[in-house]
């Protein structure tokens, strides 16, 4: 056909492919059909009616092999009756003969050995009986069994056909499993997880209140009764009110973190300028004791976003800069840039900055960097931006400077839609 042409071009049709070979048309129809639905139950009955229709046979039935390979379990049919065949043993009959020989096999009804099997068929109408084994990768998944009360005329084409649809259904009930087995894991992951989510939830909630409840006590006995206490007690005070306290702050950060990663999204145009100054005011009297500059842009546009999720954002940002930035920290500048598809905002500050080790694992869940050490913190706030960004199909990540300080920047997604609000 290419002997005089560079190349040939011909647009699939398939009426046309019908009419020059039915035996492919048949085959590319059953492979489209398979390709549609993952139920087992829905495909081998559906494949099984193509079948008897272009084979202008009466009945069929389709059975799977179990899980010990030692049986044939009915799983489709069409046509007759199915009482006393809904299971069959490898070792009995023509369908486990043809499972366990991997063979096409044809027979007169009448020519069973298996007396009560053959009463069991005829009974029913039936003279002739083919197996086809369903085979993939050289296993046997199971058998289709078709039959009918009249003649049936055999070729070596009719069986090449029948053996490469048995391969199809074999290849299609084989991924369909797999897919249930995945199906029925996730189903079992899915509700580990909400019991995971559920005693996450009863812990932080039934654990706050009592760490609340010591926080005030230790804050009182300071109070009322550190002066009338010996050193040691003294110390013993101050530990109880220290810890307690951190305790609070880990439960709050751990029902923030839940709260981000279980609440819907809630998406609204934001100006980003109400945002600077609520966290500036919000930390203004730190800012003005420790002397240390606020920077930001003129002009910033309005984003869609979470508003919430926003303020955490600022907040942990600046909340880190003055926690760690240490007393060489004398300025906290905020960025701003965009690019086609995101905002990006930067969080600069002139403090001690990040060592390299610790940049792999500042966004991670209870990680915290060396320069944290004896600072009050739950290696949870980082880990809560890390979400927030994800949720609003961005990223979040850090670049230190050369002499001291560090960058951490967050983009958030221009595609997102105020009118569209959804679960993350």
């Amino acid at each position: 056909m290419l002997s005089n042409k560079k190349y040939i071009s011909i647009k699939f049709n398939e009426a046309k492919l019908k009419k020059r070979n039915k035996e492919l048309s048949i085959l590319l129809e059953i492979s489209n059909f398979l390709s549609t639905t993952l139920e087992v139950k829905d495909l081998l009955a559906g494949v099984l009616s193509k079948v008897l229709e272009y084979f202008d046979e009466e009945a069929g039935r389709i059975y799977l092999m179990d899980g010990g390979g030692q049986s044939l379990n009915l799983a489709a049919h069409q046509g007759m009756e199915i009482e006393g065949l809904e299971k069959m043993n490898i070792s009995d009959g023509f369908s486990g003969k043809a499972a366990r020989t991997k063979s096409f096999i044809a027979q007169h009804i009448s020519e069973l050995e298996e007396k009560k099997r053959e009463s069991l068929l005829s009974g029913k109408g039936l003279k002739i009986i083919i197996c086809v084994p369903l085979i993939i990768m050289g296993n046997v998944v199971g058998v289709m069994n078709l039959a009918t009360s009249g003649m049936i005329q055999i070729d070596q084409n009719k069986v090449d056909v029948l053996m490469a649809i048995g391969n199809q259904i074999a290849v299609a009930a084989n991924n369909a499993r797999l897919y249930g087995d995945l199906k029925n894991k996730s189903q079992i992951i899915k509700e580990k997880m909400e019991m995971i989510k559920f005693f996450s939830y009863s812990v932080t909630h039934d654990l706050k209140s009592p760490a609340i409840g010591v926080y005030g006590f230790a804050k009182r006995l300071k109070e009322k009764y550190r002066a009338i206490l010996d050193k040691r007690g003294q110390s013993y005070c101050d530990q109880i009110l220290k810890t307690s306290e951190q305790m609070v702050l880990l439960l709050e950060k751990i029902n923030a973190y839940i709260a981000v990663k279980e609440a819907p999204i809630n998406l609204e145009d934001v100006n980003m300028k109400e945002i600077t100054e609520e966290i500036r005011n919000e930390f203004s009297d730190r800012l003005k004791k420790r002397r240390i500059r606020w920077s930001e842009p003129d002009i910033i546009p309005e984003i869609t976003a979470d508003r919430l999720d926003l303020v955490r954002i600022f907040r942990n940002f600046v909340d880190n800069a003055l926690k760690y930035g240490g007393e060489d920290l004398h300025e906290i500048k905020i960025g701003y840039k965009e690019d086609k598809t995101f905002h990006v905002f930067s969080f600069s500050d002139d403090g001690v900055g990040i060592k390299g080790e610790d940049k792999e694992k500042l966004f991670k869940l209870f990680q915290r960097s060396e320069t944290s050490k004896g600072k009050a913190g739950s290696g949870l706030g980082l880990a809560i931006v890390k979400e927030i960004a994800e949720r609003h199909q961005g990223e979040v990540w850090v670049e230190t400077n050369t002499n001291k300080g560090a960058t951490f920047y967050i983009s958030i997604s221009k595609d997102l839609n105020a009118n569209n609000n959804a679960s993350k």
